[in-house]
């Protein structure tokens, strides 16, 4: 009886579910400019079935097949192999980023790769594969953003977030395919060491099954970009920090990566992110999984939370639909058997989610 008059926290945002998953735990999603939404489960440690996926009537197809996602040593450059993010960007193309890497080892050679996949013709269009320079031994590809309007064919930004080596950027020239890393192992694609996770009230680290502790360490992995394609957004996993940079800058590989560090700006703290995403208007989305919720970052620098939810359950991938909603992934990351010695503790099902924002997605071409 008296337990009922206590205060308590105040939840907010008018959050919709939009799918549910009860088999792999999916990571990516990204909705097209005709609406079609498209889901990716990496591989690690579920079993999982298609690595990309396509909600079609309510149910998951393969996409843009089953057989293109069932990898073999004689198709590793043509397959999709531990898939952990997906971005249609407007104009037709769903862009696969491929880690190559299950259960995060060493990327297979030739395996990670950024794939192109035309939405109309439902086809891989061209694959951009990596060097050992560009995708080291210790890389973890995670996310990626692409802009039209700069060089012959566009180009692609793409977060290195390692748990073991290097942060990094790595831009990539769309239309020869020569890639580089940037800001390679510098303060603001690493992890900070002063941070310790708490998620659901408990300190966040990796628990072996045979009882090993660990700090729990990502590099960067968030990533957005300006409606001009001009600033480039990101954050690593464990931080609770904004940074942006001149995408001419990125390109420029005259600027050495030392001299390139004094280009990037800090945006102040925004929480612990996964996923970011930017609207049309400059408006910067980040998941702060800390605390189930969502942040929205005005141009300005000032933010507001516009979810805070315990359905919330480690916001991932973010995307902007063509309804003007904000589409998020939401699967227990942090509940998984590695920071748990061995015991999966993710309740099923995961979750699609959206909520209103009122703002079309940052476009990708003028």
């Amino acid at each position: 009886m008296l337990n009922s008059l206590l205060p308590a926290a105040q939840y907010f945002g008018e959050i919709e579910p939009v799918f549910l998953f009860y088999g792999a735990m999916p990571t990516g999603v990204s909705v097209s400019e005709t609406g079609r939404i498209f889901v990716c489960f990496p591989k690690w440690g579920d079993k999982v079935e298609f690595t990309v996926a396509e909600i079609v009537g309510g149910q998951l197809q393969p996409y843009p097949n089953l057989e293109t996602n069932m990898e073999s040593p004689w198709n590793i450059t043509t397959s999709f192999i531990s898939v952990q993010s997906i971005v249609a960007d407007g104009r037709g193309t769903l862009w696969v980023l491929d880690t190559g890497a299950p259960n995060f080892s060493e990327p297979i050679k030739g395996g990670a790769k950024l794939v192109a996949v035309d939405l109309t013709t439902n086809t891989i269009r061209r694959v951009y594969t990596f060097t050992e320079v560009v995708v080291l031994p210790t890389t973890y590809l995670n996310d990626v953003r692409v802009d039209y309007r700069v060089g012959n064919a566009g180009y692609a930004y793409i977060t290195d977030s390692s748990t073991k080596g290097p942060g990094a950027i790595i831009v990539v020239d769309l239309d020869n395919g020569a890639a580089f890393r940037r800001l390679n192992g510098t303060e603001s694609t690493s992890p900070d060491p002063c941070m310790l996770p708490k998620v659901e009230g408990r300190i966040l680290m990796n628990r072996s099954r045979e009882g090993v502790i660990s700090p729990f360490r990502l590099a960067s992995d968030g990533i957005a970009i300006s409606p001009d394609g001009r600033v480039l957004f990101y954050c690593p996993l464990t931080s609770r920090h904004l940074f942006a940079v001149s995408t001419e800058a990125l390109r420029d590989r005259t600027i050495p990566d030392a001299d390139l560090s004094y280009c990037v700006e800090y945006w102040g703290e925004k929480g612990a992110s996964d996923g970011m995403i930017t609207d049309a208007q400059g408006n910067v989305y980040a998941g702060d999984y800390e605390n189930n919720s969502i942040r929205k970052i005005y141009p300005d620098g000032a933010m507001d939370t516009i979810a805070h939810d315990p359905r919330i359950l480690w916001p991932d991938t973010f995307s902007i639909g063509p309804d003007q909603y904000l589409y998020f992934i939401v699967n227990q990351l942090h509940r998984q058997p590695r920071f748990h010695y061995g015991h999966d503790l993710r309740q099923k099902p995961y979750s699609l989610l959206r909520i209103k924002i009122g703002e079309l997605p940052a476009p990708t071409f003028s």
